[in-house]
């Protein structure tokens, strides 16, 4: 029996979000920013798109080929709490509901399309339900296929608001005017060395042999392209409650200008720590290796073992002040910083983990408080006193592909 899976994507999503939300921004050019207040457009309207404004890009960029665009700052929980109503439409359809990012998901309803007159009631209702439940200015294009990479491509070709199935008998059609790009998987990288081997359209894939592939690629890459070349798939589409196993959590953040004060640097590194930490925390996990990085017009990286398991935001400071410090940061005669990656692996469960000699008791209770006060009244209401006068981050969703946690609240959200 031949798979039915669609790949459903957002057109626009955090663009067309701000317009269903504020009216005035319908049928008009508009750039969605990062909220900090930085000059960088994360997302594009339509109608920008239309003028040729594209996402990531500079407002500068955009003002100058359409100086009539309007901007606004993203807010992320709400994009994440439309995911979340998307994904729950999406299950009375399917378990088998793969979330792929914030905004596009998988859904194989090969058992399932029966049940509900067909592919076409299938979508026909899913349509709906978004204009009724989210709003009728948010609209998705489907792809449908035999298999996920085939039903993703296919997401592609009749945006935006369009649906488009490729079957085996139209495949060959629409190689014919696909990129290489076009297939999730074959990056500008994999692009460029293709083309070195006489390869610019997915057809002429094919004529390259598997020994050929694997001499450039290796085995692993070499199949992938090879199964690509055919149109074959055969990845299950998993169920977004089947939430997999944390190996790591981090924050990455954009500072709303270049840096140059190391006290205000730091502050942001103490500030992502603690965030860090209340997710190790909310995971019932601990952490032996913190990581950091710091770009600016130098960038350095690196990690550092712990003498300890923990999830507490001082110790993962501690360990990213040293890498700080080895890295003579401030030295440097460009010591500026706009942006700051903190993350935590080598992850362990808290209660699988050996005790350090020093575990403060009191120290534990007094996080747990402070856990509870920030989730009532918001992330980062209480700080550590370092922080004082230091501006508060927004926490907001690193996108479902990027942190475990989201990951582990859409499994609650399917069992609930």
């Amino acid at each position: 029996m031949a798979r039915i899976i669609l790949h459903i994507d957002f057109d626009s999503f955090f663009a067309s979000v701000e317009q269903q939300n504020n009216p005035e921004f319908r049928g008009k050019p508009l750039g969605v920013t990062a909220t900090n207040g930085r000059t960088a457009i994360i997302a594009a309207s339509r109608e920008a798109k239309k003028m040729g404004v594209k996402s990531p890009s500079r407002t500068f960029d955009a003002l100058r080929i359409c100086p009539h665009i309007r901007f606004t700052g993203a807010h992320f929980r709400e994009y994440f709490e439309i995911s979340k109503k998307f994904i729950k439409i999406c299950t009375r359809f399917s378990p088998y509901v793969e979330v792929f990012s914030m905004d596009e998901l998988f859904l194989d309803i090969t058992a399932t399309a029966k049940l509900f007159g067909g592919v076409d009631g299938v979508t026909k209702r899913i349509i709906l339900a978004i204009a009724r439940e989210i709003g009728e200015y948010i609209t998705v294009s489907i792809g449908i296929s035999y298999n996920r990479s085939l039903a993703k491509l296919a997401s592609g070709i009749k945006k935006p608001n369009g649906i488009y199935a490729i079957t085996p008998e139209n495949l060959d059609e629409v190689y014919k005017e696909a990129a290489l790009t076009d297939i999730c998987g074959i990056g500008p990288r994999i692009e460029k060395r293709l083309q070195a081997l006489g390869v610019y359209r997915l057809l002429q894939l094919r004529q390259v042999t598997l020994s050929q592939l694997e001499a450039e690629f290796g085995t692993s890459e070499a199949h992938f392209l090879q199964a690509v070349a055919w149109g074959q798939d055969q990845t299950p589409v998993k169920h977004f409650g089947q939430a997999e196993e944390a190996k790591s959590v981090g924050r990455n953040y954009c500072l709303p200008h270049n840096e140059y004060d190391q006290r205000s640097v730091l502050q942001h590194v103490y500030e992502l720590c603690e965030e860090v930490s209340s997710k190790l925390r909310r995971l019932n996990k601990r952490a032996f290796v913190i990581g950091l990085s710091l770009r600016g017009m130098e960038s350095m990286y690196g990690n550092r073992k712990l003498s300890f398991y923990t999830n507490s935001g001082r110790d993962l400071f501690e360990g990213c002040l040293y890498l700080y410090h080895q890295w003579q940061w401030s030295q440097k005669p460009n010591a500026m910083v706009r942006q700051i990656s903190v993350w935590a692996s080598r992850l362990s469960l808290s209660n699988a983990t050996p005790l350090s000699l020093f575990e403060n008791t009191r120290a534990q209770k007094l996080q747990t408080t402070i856990d509870m006060l920030n989730e009532r009244f918001g992330d980062h209401t209480i700080r550590n006193g370092f922080l004082l006068y230091a501006p508060r981050l927004t926490t907001m969703p690193n996108g479902f592909g990027a942190d475990r946690l989201e990951r582990k609240e859409l499994a609650t959200m399917y069992y609930s």
